[in-house]
């Protein structure tokens, strides 16, 4: 393997931030129905925490790409896999900044949203969205069962996606024999 060009280390702790951060927001999600009672609430309100953090994290990586070019793929890999590349790239972003907002639009039409306020990491209060939670109850009801919705099918997309990544990044690693993984490395 040659000279490798590599992400940029704003580029890459942004990646490896946000990437751990969801796949922490999804575990934490998956194990709340098998928790006592009393950790239900805590769980969900980190999940929320590290959700709207995602928001915050993506919005800033997705103007960091904007301003800073992405190194070229390799130029051995075939065009159909830099397409895909590309595309799976573009679908990611709007994934990371869907899938956090669908779950505050979501919070904000639940029922108790007004008696259980949102804060950050219980410490910075972070708002509802109120064209949301000025609706009418039963309206609010619905929408929070249709975000709910759009929140998970939105989740299984992006988990999806993410074992498509990997499987691609590990095959360029190991069976093509290509530096992928060291591009997105902060080892020079």
């Amino acid at each position: 393997m040659g000279a490798v060009e590599r992400y940029t280390k704003t580029a890459v702790i942004l990646h490896w931030l946000v990437a751990l951060l969801m796949v922490g927001n999804f575990l934490l999600i998956w194990m709340v129905d098998d928790l006592p009672d009393g950790m239900v609430r805590p769980v969900i309100d980190l999940h929320k925490s590290l959700g709207i953090t995602v928001l915050g994290l993506a919005s800033l990586r997705l103007l960091w790409r904007i301003g800073h070019k992405p190194p070229a793929l390799p130029g051995d890999y075939p065009v159909w896999e830099k397409r895909l590349s590309h595309l799976v790239h573009g679908v990611f972003y709007a994934l990371m900044l869907a899938l956090p907002f669908s779950g505050w639009l979501h919070d904000s039409a639940w029922k108790d949203a007004a008696s259980h306020p949102m804060t950050l990491f219980g410490v910075v209060p972070w708002p509802r969205l109120g064209f949301i939670t000025s609706l009418a109850p039963d309206v609010k009801e619905h929408l929070h069962d249709l975000f709910g919705a759009a929140h998970r099918l939105l989740g299984y997309g992006l988990y999806g996606l993410l074992f498509l990544h990997i499987a691609a990044a590990l095959k360029h690693q190991w069976i093509d024999k290509q530096a992928e993984l060291q591009r997105m490395s902060l080892r020079g």
